[in-house]
């Protein structure tokens, strides 16, 4: 990567008021600006709707509900209630069997679940067996066509056996998975109904593949406490956490999925054997299957003619990877240590573990799906792709985006002028074409919508212009050809001062991003920028060495001599005058977003009507198809309602576009 010469002569603000102020505020605006890791946290008791309606969690203990208590009242069936709760489930299963009745079936399910609940204590393999007979009556309470004529939806105890059977089943997983036994491609045995089953677990409608699973956790042990909302469907199954991690032969898009990613998963039990048997005709081996669908792809199945929605959790899992301690690091390593996102982390303050490639780059947090089409998120300086999780967190709950869009992630480090993380993205895209679609045959991939924040825009903007070789005149006088240097640095300076746009690329929404500058990039954070990035061997000989070769050729004001992202964003810099006069493909369409805050505040005294970090006027694009205002400050934009439903209306308005062309 070309790294930049430090300046040396710059002043130090001293006891300029004004500029200790802007220390201050700087300090205070970028701290705010990273993520807490503090995303989500460890229930005392798992939720469930089972808690109230069963008692579960009483001094007395669990017990039936009053529509139980009155069968077996009318069946003279009372005094069988105790521990074992397996007498009294084959008294009812035996009246059952002669009288088939849905409210038997729904107490046979209820009784099943407390006495799983009172054997968990002292015998972990009898638990399971109960509440696996308690999924699988409910199981015939919904779908078993004999009742069909009298089920009833607005009855409570409907919506009771659906609770049944997620309960039931989420139990069986748990002892299941506390055995670490809970795989895709994997059998369960287990006696249930008054027979055996084998209950086969494989994955239905999802991307993912039975090695990324290394770890499966329960959503409902968690309490998502650091995002604004939470998306959940009501309906059958029991939401996951999967935990992913590398393997062999694992699929190339692999390369750009972070280590450790938690993606939702539901689990549903489809019985394949009849359940209705008699107890003396209930024997040898059942057959079921325990489906795992991911609702990012499914949300709904089919039982029979029936169309069942499934239960999802969509906020848990990712909450889940996200309070992971190391990412909220990222930010403050791209900007104040940015060599650990060139290295592996397993190199430096093992930042993400398990990955052999350099953190920068980029991500995604779903399965690489032909046909959809990328949305590329880049933070701004001083962020990471943490800043975009609320807004990732709305956009993917809408089913339309998420059948439609897979959202990547840009990291890049954050220190150096924005035009060089310019190149990089250029560099990294090409790389992801090839990995991805090296026979150029999915239309998809020429669809995409890039999505910048702050300096995160600059890098996104720049991906669509013909530099021609007016950049280059803001770097030396002399053409490229005579610059004496090495073919090495001679081909970074090719990259990052002469580029095309990127034909792929048909839609960019930039967000608070200086047009024309910042007026917080000042002689005062400057100074504390070049403090604080004082690395040792920051500069590789190559560079100090181009310098003293063409001191004729690179003048003090040429790009070049820019030391770091906050020197890039200065007001006066000559870049933004060239990417404004530009040439822009026709091919792309423009829209952009602006923060000010509501109310001025002494933040905005000092850099003028705003977002507190980008003036107004800087923030106004002249060429973009619309442009909102969003009261909000520069650091709490991406996760303004306003703002992500602008962008939600971008994205279904580029869908529409773009379904209309294929």
């Amino acid at each position: 990567m070309l790294r930049i010469q430090p300046r040396t002569n710059r002043p130090s603000p001293g006891g300029d008021q004004v500029g200790q102020l802007l220390l201050a505020v700087l300090l205070a605006a970028v701290s705010a600006n990273g993520c807490s890791s503090n995303k989500i946290s460890l229930r005392s008791v798992p939720k469930s709707p089972l808690i109230d309606q069963l008692d579960l969690t009483s001094y007395t203990g669990p017990k039936p509900s009053p529509r139980t208590l009155q069968l077996l009242r009318v069946y003279n069936l009372t005094g069988h209630l105790g521990m074992d709760a397996r007498p009294l489930l084959e008294r009812l299963q035996a009246i059952d069997d002669r009288e088939p009745s849905s409210d038997k079936v729904y107490a046979l399910s209820e009784l099943a679940f407390l006495g799983g609940k009172k054997a968990e204590r002292i015998d972990k393999s009898a638990a399971m067996d109960l509440y696996a007979t308690a999924a699988l009556h409910a199981y015939r309470y919904l779908f078993d066509e004999r009742f069909a004529a009298t089920r009833n939806p607005y009855d409570p105890q409907y919506r009771g056996a659906c609770d049944l059977y997620n309960g039931a089943l989420e139990s069986v997983l748990r002892i299941v998975c506390a055995k670490r036994e809970l795989r895709p491609n994997t059998t369960i045995t287990l006696h249930a109904a008054g027979g055996t089953w084998d209950l086969t677990c494989v994955l239905r409608g999802t991307p993912w593949q039975a090695q990324d699973f290394e770890q499966i956790k329960f959503s409902s042990d968690y309490e998502v406490t650091g995002m604004r909302n939470q998306y959940l469907t009501h309906g059958l199954g029991v939401p996951l956490i999967a935990v992913r991690h590398s393997y062999p032969g694992e699929p190339a898009a692999a390369r750009y999925y972070p280590p450790g990613l938690s993606f939702p998963v539901t689990a549903f039990l489809r019985p394949l054997s009849r359940i209705d048997a008699p107890t003396d005709q209930a024997v040898g081996h059942n057959q079921g299957a325990l489906e795992f669908y991911d609702p990012l792809a499914t949300d709904g199945i089919w039982v029979g003619p029936q169309r069942v929605p499934l239960e999802s959790d969509l906020t848990t899992p990712l909450a889940y990877f996200l309070s992971r301690p190391e990412l909220n690091n990222l930010a403050t390593l791209g900007l104040l240590t940015p060599a650990v996102l060139l290295k592996s982390p397993d190199d430096l303050l093992h930042a993400l573990p398990g990955q052999a490639r350099p953190i920068m780059g980029l991500y995604m947090a779903q399965p690489y799906e032909p046909g959809k089409i990328p949305v590329l998120m880049i933070h701004g300086l001083w962020s990471s792709p943490m800043t975009w999780m609320e807004m990732f967190n709305d956009l993917r709950s809408q089913p339309q985006l998420r059948r439609h869009y897979q959202f990547w992630f840009y990291l890049y480090p954050t220190d150096q002028p924005f035009w060089l993380s310019a190149a990089q993205l250029r560099h990294d895209l090409r790389q992801a074409r090839e990995v991805l679609d090296p026979g150029r045959r999915e239309p998809a991939l020429d669809a995409m919508v890039l999505i910048g924040h702050s300096m995160g825009g600059l890098v996104a903007r720049l991906q669509t212009l013909n530099s021609g070789d007016d950049f280059w005149k803001l770097v030396s006088s002399q053409p490229l050809s005579q610059i004496k240097t090495d073919p090495e640095v001679r081909r970074k300076l090719q990259a990052t001062f002469f580029f095309q746009p990127n034909p792929s690329i048909r839609r960019v929404v930039t967000i608070s991003t200086p047009f024309h500058g910042s007026s917080f990039s000042n002689q005062a954070s400057q100074w504390l920028i070049d403090e604080m990035l004082r690395l040792p061997g920051r500069l590789a000989s190559s560079q100090q060495k181009l310098f003293r070769d063409n001191e004729d050729a690179i003048p003090d004001n040429s790009l070049l001599r820019v030391e770091t992202s906050i020197d890039s964003l200065a007001p006066s810099s000559p870049i933004f005058a060239v990417m404004l006069a530009a040439k822009r493909p026709p091919w792309v369409r423009y829209h952009n977003i602006i923060a000010v805050t509501p109310k001025p505040q002494w933040l905005t005294d000092l850099t003028g009507e705003g977002d507190g970090w980008v003036s107004r006027q800087s923030a106004h694009g002249d060429d973009v198809e619309s442009e909102l205002i969003v009261p909000a400050d520069h650091t709490s934009i991406q996760m303004h309602p306003a703002a992500v439903l602008e962008v939600r209306r971008i994205l279904l308005e580029h869908l529409a576009e773009m379904t209309g062309r294929r």
